[in-house]
C-alpha cells in the first residue's frame, strides 16, 4: 500500500512540474513575443521618420534569433493556460514551421535593406516582413482577451 501511495505522490509531482514547465515556456514566449512587436513598432518609427536604418540591425539581428527558436517554445502540452496559441499549431507543426520560417526569410531580407541605409527599401521589406507575420497569426494565434 505504501509503494502505491509513493508512486501516486510521484506521479502527482510529475504533473504538477509538467504544468509549471508549459507556464514557463508561455511566459517565455509571451515576453519574447512582445519584445518583437516593440522591435517592429521600433523599426516603423524609424521608417516613417525616413531615419538612418543602420542602426536597426541589431535588433533585427534580435528577431532573427528570436524566430529561429520559436518553434521550440511551443512543446506539446503547453496549449492551455495563459496563452494565445491555438491548437492549429500543434496539429499543422508543419504549416506553422513553414510560417516560421517565411518570417525569418523577411527577416533576413529586412536586415539587409535596413544595413544598406537604403530608407525606401528599408520601408518595403519592413511590409513585406508584417505581412509574413500576419501569415503566422492568421491561422495559429487566438484573439486578445
Amino acid at each position: 500500500m505504501k509503494a502505491w501511495l509513493i508512486v501516486g505522490a510521484a506521479l502527482a509531482a510529475i504533473g504538477t512540474a509538467g504544468t509549471a514547465m508549459a507556464q514557463d515556456v508561455i511566459s517565455q514566449r509571451r515576453d519574447g513575443l512582445r519584445g518583437m512587436g516593440r522591435h517592429m513598432e521600433a523599426i516603423k518609427a524609424v521608417t516613417d521618420a525616413r531615419g538612418d536604418t543602420r542602426p536597426l540591425v541589431a535588433r533585427i539581428d534580435e528577431m532573427i534569433t528570436f524566430y529561429n527558436g520559436l518553434p521550440a517554445l511551443f512543446p506539446a502540452g503547453s496549449g492551455t493556460g495563459d496563452t494565445r496559441a491555438l491548437p492549429t499549431i500543434w496539429s499543422d507543426r508543419a504549416g506553422f514551421e513553414q510560417a516560421n520560417a517565411n518570417t525569418v526569410t523577411q527577416l533576413t531580407a529586412l536586415r539587409a535593406a535596413a544595413a544598406s541605409g537604403d530608407v525606401a527599401a528599408t520601408t518595403a521589406a519592413f511590409g513585406q516582413t508584417g505581412a509574413s507575420c500576419g501569415t503566422c497569426h492568421r491561422p495559429y494565434r487566438g484573439p486578445a482577451r
